[in-house]
């Protein structure tokens, strides 16, 4: 019998193939067990055949970026992660990004982005993301320094035509409010959408997608069922985030594209939904949302 701790590193076994392909639309392999070929094999063999790849700074976003080029299961989201911003700006002394950086000011920040920039400007590069604002893990002192970089992000994505891919912890209010202060693009993902019902519907109002990822599955987590509930089936997504937020039984487990089916039928019984209407309306919906 495996202890807990062989337990937590032990891969959940596969599920189901879905009968009804669909994408997992923000992973990052590159924090992944297995090489990316091994991992796009087990995925696709559940019935998961596409991913986004995302990147989280200039060398993620340049490593998703030569992904996509080498995969057509794969596309790419470059971007500066919310608390990558203030780290180059301000340093990193606890070494969180794993680098122990020294403070680079402006210059440091504008030189990132233009990397970030450059990339989004490939035909393999779908989306600009994942950008937005994190007010669990960043201070006071990098508020400002994550609204500039999420504005240059939001200009970005605009002006190459790219979906933008949001990250919002802890910053609801303030995340809705720069998106209509500088104009949404087209194309707008929420993704690992942590917010309630009311948000939502303010999301469904401007046409933004919605993406759920293994929390949803929780049964802490009714309000995000409730906010399930009410997006308009044309606008959800699925997704991983893995390795991280493992669905439900397997919490706390390495997480993976093959684990899509999983939160996909979570979410189809919670919605009063067969499972394969719902993997259509996520296939479609994704496809749409990035412009594959």
């Amino acid at each position: 019998m495996a202890t807990k701790d062989e337990d937590r590193t032990t891969p959940p076994p596969l599920p189901a193939p879905l009968a009804v392909a669909v994408a997992d639309s923000h992973t990052h392999l590159d924090m992944q067990s297995g090489t990316p070929a091994e991992s796009l094999a087990k995925a696709a063999s559940v019935g998961v055949t596409t991913v986004v790849q995302v990147g989280c700074d200039v060398a993620g976003s340049r490593w998703a970026a030569e992904l996509a080029a080498e995969f057509d299961a794969v596309h790419a989201a470059v971007a500066l992660h919310p608390n990558e911003a203030p780290r180059l700006v301000l340093g990193d002394p606890d070494g969180w990004s794993g680098q122990k950086r020294t403070p680079g000011g402006s210059a440091a920040l504008d030189a990132a982005l233009a990397e970030i920039d450059a990339l989004a400007a490939l035909p393999h590069v779908l989306a600009v993301g994942e950008t937005g604002l994190d007010y669990f893990r960043t201070g006071p002192e990098g508020v400002d320094i994550q609204k500039e970089s999420f504005r240059r992000h939001i200009e970005i994505a605009k002006r190459h035509g790219k979906a933008l891919v949001i990250h919002d912890r802890d910053a609801h209010e303030d995340v809705i409010a720069m998106l209509l202060a500088e104009g949404a693009p087209e194309r707008t993902v929420f993704h690992c959408y942590s917010g309630d019902a009311a948000m939502a519907r303010i999301c469904a109002e401007h046409g933004w997608y919605l993406s759920f990822a293994g929390p949803v599955t929780f049964k802490a987590n009714q309000p995000l069922r409730d906010a399930l509930a009410v997006t308009p089936l044309d606008r959800i997504l699925i997704e991983t985030d893995a390795p991280f937020l493992t669905p439900h039984p397997y919490r706390g487990r390495p997480n993976a594209p093959y684990l899509i089916p999983v939160t996909l039928r979570s979410m189809a019984a919670s919605r009063g939904l067969h499972e394969d209407e719902l993997a259509t309306a996520i296939a479609e919906n994704t496809a749409r949302a990035f412009g594959y």
